[in-house]
């Protein structure tokens, strides 16, 4: 890779980082990786119908009270 390469990928990440919260930093903390994961994961089971319907059927809860448990 050339200089301007490696420049051009560093601007993109940092860019990437900046405009999607997910994605981390240099500076991230270990509970915040952890806490950006939890949310994430929660956000697509949600999302996800039949995740839900497999945790609602595990927990022997209703769909609803799953979602607004993942919702908390």
């Amino acid at each position: 890779l050339k200089a301007s390469d490696r420049f051009n990928i560093n601007s993109q990440l940092e860019h990437l980082q900046a405009k999607y919260v997910g994605t981390g930093h240099a500076d991230l903390t270990r509970f915040e990786w952890a806490v950006n994961i939890q949310r994430d994961s929660y956000a697509s089971y949600v999302g996800h119908y039949p995740m839900l319907a497999y945790f609602s059927i595990a927990e022997n809860e209703s769909i609803g009270r799953e979602r607004y448990e993942f919702m908390q």
